[in-house]
This record gives C-alpha cells, structure tokens and sequence, in this order.
C-alpha cells in the first residue's frame, strides 16, 4: 500500500487517542490467522481472531481469541450472560459488521456490540488484531482496547487449547 488507507477500526482508535502500529500483508480472499501471524512473524499467542457469535436472546457479541486456539461456546455464552451461543454464519459476517471474514475486527462495526477478550491478553504490552480489512494487522495496548469498547478479559478457549500458550 503505497498510501495508508484509514480503516473504520484506525478511525475509532485515532478518535479515542488510542496508539497502534499498521502491520499490512498481500492477500487476495481470506486467509486464516495462523497463517497471517507467520506471514508477519507475529507469535500465534499474541495475535487474535475476532469472533462473531449471535446469544440466543437474538444480541450479537465479539470474542477475541489467540488464533491458534479454539473458542468454547460454553465458557462464551456464560461470559456474556446468554443460554447459550452459536457462531455467526459467514454470509451474515458483512451485513451485521461491516466487516468481511478475515478483516473483521471489534471496533468500527456497524454498531459496537458486547466485547471478551480471551484472559491471556491482559498481561501483554500490546497484541495483534485484525485492522477491519483483509491485509491489514493492529497492533496495540488489550487493555487500553477493552476500555474504549467496555469489554472485559475472561477465559474463552478450549482447555486443550490451553496448553499451546
């Protein structure tokens, strides 16, 4: 990218005085996170995946997760008070979001809706996330993220997912 493009998601953070840095890779289509942390040489553990899922009350929420890790619906569903949660299917990902699949991210959606990040990112300076385009990487403070969407940190993975952080 010869001139960097403002994203939605670089937008809420420059409204919010929030630093981050600009990481970009070349991809046509969607490309799995595992995958864009080795492109960038970024460890898997400190590069999330935004989940969408919708609760069975009908509310929409945003859980984010190591990319090499798996969410547990269960532990999610009781994060954000629901029954019980599915996964948003891919062809509704742009309609509710904004956001394509590979390029979502939880800030700068249509609306911002209720937001967990996996526990294992409050104790890092900074982390990677999707940028709100496909190509595009963030890099910034969880913390400092979790205030500006009033989120919170709790376990959200597999516990056999666990053992590879």
């Amino acid at each position: 990218m010869s001139k960097e493009v403002k994203t939605n998601a670089m937008r809420f953070l420059d409204k919010n005085k929030i630093p981050y840095e600009v990481k970009t890779y070349e991809c046509k289509e969607f490309t799995d996170g595992s995958d864009v942390a080795r492109l960038l040489g970024q460890p898997p553990e400190q590069t999330f995946k935004t989940l969408v899922a919708r609760g069975r009350s009908g509310g929409y929420y945003c859980f984010l997760i190591p990319v090499d890790c798996e969410l547990d619906l269960k532990k999610a569903a009781k994060s954000v008070n629901e029954k019980s949660v599915e996964m948003l299917h891919v062809k509704e990902l742009t309609p509710v979001t904004g956001y394509v699949r590979g390029g979502c991210t939880p800030i700068g959606m249509k609306k911002q809706f209720p937001t967990v990040i996996h526990e294992t990112a409050v104790s890092m300076e900074r982390f990677f996330i999707s940028g709100g385009r496909i190509g595009v990487q963030i890099y910034l403070s969880p913390t400092q993220l979790v205030n500006a969407v009033r989120g919170k940190f709790t376990d959200l993975i597999k516990s056999d997912s666990s053992e590879i952080l």
